[in-house]
């Protein structure tokens, strides 16, 4: 071992031989010799170099098989944008659930609009209903105090004492009334009819085939189709 390194420390010695001479008139080399000079320096400074490259690959076979390799910046660089894309997807599952919260409560909403809305219709349609009914109710309530004065008209009527400017007047009573649904029944020869007819008095004929209504006390009025009332009559019943 002492003469191996007896030797590298031999190779490693530089020496330098300045075979230059010197010019007697001037003091200065000749350029032949100059490059002369220049070749001689360049082959111990080679040498040297390659002294070093055997002493490097020396080093490294003296050093463990097992050591770590030293972290590569290339790779934990390129694994940084790996690990930020990798981050929302964390993000992700809350940002659904949200999503499906939300939704579950716009269609909540919108039962509910539904629901309201329908509520509203129905209600809407049962005021219009009660409203029309209750107007009925008036115009019959009114109606009803004016058949007396209709009756009168008729009684009139069948005496004869109808004529003139008061029959014109009780023409157009009668005309106004109509407008709003009224209308008479109960005439003689009607069929007895138990829902709209009263009858004040039985008798037995062989004219008829079934109860008829053969003399009418009182007419009977209508207000579209309910009845304000009934008209008194007196039915035969056949023999």
């Amino acid at each position: 071992m002492s003469s191996a390194r007896d030797d590298d420390q031999a190779a490693e010695r530089v020496v330098i031989r300045d075979k230059r001479k010197i010019d007697p008139s001037g003091g200065k080399a000749t350029e032949a010799e100059t490059a002369a000079s220049d070749k001689t320096d360049e082959a111990p400074a080679e040498a040297t170099k390659d002294t070093a490259a055997a002493d490097g690959a020396a080093e490294k076979e003296r050093k463990p098989s097992h050591a770590a390799p030293e972290p590569d910046e290339e790779a934990s660089t390129a694994a940084k944008p790996a690990a930020d894309k990798a981050e929302p997807t964390g993000v992700g599952a809350p940002l659904g659930a949200e999503l499906e919260a939300l939704r579950g409560e716009l269609e909540e909403r919108t039962r509910d609009l539904q629901r309201v809305t329908a509520e509203y219709a129905n209600y809407r349609k049962r005021v219009d209903r009660d409203r029309g009914v209750q107007a009925e109710q008036s115009t019959g309530l009114v109606i009803t105090a004016l058949l007396p004065v209709l009756d009168d008209l008729d009684r009139a009527r069948e005496h004869g004492d109808l004529v003139g400017p008061f029959a014109a007047v009780a023409e157009q009573l009668v005309a106004a009334l109509g407008k709003f649904g009224l209308s008479a029944f109960g005439e003689k020869g009607d069929p007895f009819d138990p829902t709209r007819h009263e009858a004040v008095a039985h008798r037995t004929s062989s004219d008829v085939t079934e109860p008829t209504c053969v003399e009418v006390m009182r007419r009977g009025y209508l207000l579209s189709d309910r009845l304000l009332r009934a008209a008194l009559v007196a039915v035969a019943d056949p023999e």
